[in-house]
Formats: structure tokens, C-alpha cells, sequence
């Protein structure tokens, strides 16, 4: 996958997993295909011009994280999701 601007949606098993994280307000580690590593806490899932976010709660601001740059996201309730393209 590049990091080009145009968005690759995310598979919907991946999307999903995202969605109950939210729900639940669970603490993630997300690392992005850059190689950034964030911990935060997963507030919600946004799309804007067609391009999907995950909102995620770091050191009290919010962060938009766009899902085709995440390359993995991990709880230990969940274990560690490594992200697919749809």
C-alpha cells in the first residue's frame, strides 16, 4: 500500500474491530504504516470526503488517525489486529 492521498478503504473485519474498540473506549496502541507508534484511547470513527478516521484520545487531544495508514492496532483484550485493505 502506498501513502498516496487516495484512500483505500480497510477490510470490514478490520473496520469493525475498530468500531468495538470505540464503543467500549478502549486504550489502543496504533502503529501506522510510517512506523509511528500511538497509545491512546479510541473515541470514535469519522468519515470526512469519503476518507475514514479513527479518533483516537492522546495525552487529553484528540487525534484523527486515517485507517489506511494504520498498518496495526492492539489491546490485550482483543490482542494485536494487523490492518488489511478491503
Amino acid at each position: 500500500m502506498s501513502m498516496s492521498n487516495e484512500y483505500q478503504p480497510i477490510n470490514c473485519d478490520d473496520y469493525d474491530n475498530l468500531e468495538l474498540t470505540c464503543q467500549q473506549h478502549l486504550e489502543l496502541t496504533v502503529e501506522l504504516r510510517s512506523g509511528e507508534i500511538i497509545t491512546g484511547k479510541a473515541r470514535d470513527m469519522i468519515s470526512r470526503k469519503q476518507v475514514e478516521y479513527l479518533v483516537i484520545e492522546e495525552s487529553g487531544s484528540l487525534r484523527e488517525l486515517r485507517l489506511d495508514h494504520i498498518a496495526s492496532f492492539s489491546h490485550p483484550k482483543i490482542g494485536t489486529v494487523v490492518v488489511s485493505e478491503s
